[in-house]
């Protein structure tokens, strides 16, 4: 069980992953060896499971951001496999959820530019056995992204 250290650790962390044990160990109030202990803890309970870099996406070129609505042919275990284990190796699809509902799947692909998109569909999505309905929305403007989940205890503003 997480104690509020345990907690509040998680949402400084998730807030700046490169924050150093001494600026923790303060905002926590312990000193820089049990904090960083329970840093260690955290990771290896699997509370933590990597530290990531946000890269914006329009400034390296990836300026299409889309939804994409994927039904099978038949919602078949087998059919269900090989849909995943083909979109694994796909970089552009930054996500991919098993859904209820009219779709079988929904992904998030971001990519340079239409004709990107294009390509990912005709010549990989639509190629993928036993995928039957493809529908595609582009997001125009992103309101609110985050990575940061809502964790209990404190909110910030």
């Amino acid at each position: 069980m997480l104690d509020s250290i345990d907690w509040e650790i998680l949402r400084l962390l998730q807030d700046n992953a490169r924050i150093t044990n001494i600026e923790l160990s303060k905002a926590i109030g312990l000193s820089p060896s049990p904090s960083l202990a329970r840093v260690k803890a955290l990771e290896q309970s699997g509370y933590i499971s990597r530290y990531v870099s946000l890269v914006d996406s329009l400034k390296v070129g990836l300026k299409v951001s889309v939804f994409i609505n994927v039904a099978l042919e038949r919602q078949v275990e087998s059919a269900l496999e090989r849909f995943e284990e083909s979109i694994q190796s796909r970089p552009e699809v930054m996500e991919c959820y098993l859904m209820t509902g009219e779709s079988d799947y929904l992904l998030r692909v971001v990519v340079a530019d239409i004709q990107a998109l294009q390509d990912f569909i005709l010549n990989f999505l639509s190629k993928i056995p036993g995928v039957g309905n493809i529908k595609s929305s582009f997001a125009l403007k992103q309101v609110k992204y985050k990575t940061a989940l809502p964790l209990p205890g404190k909110h910030h503003s």
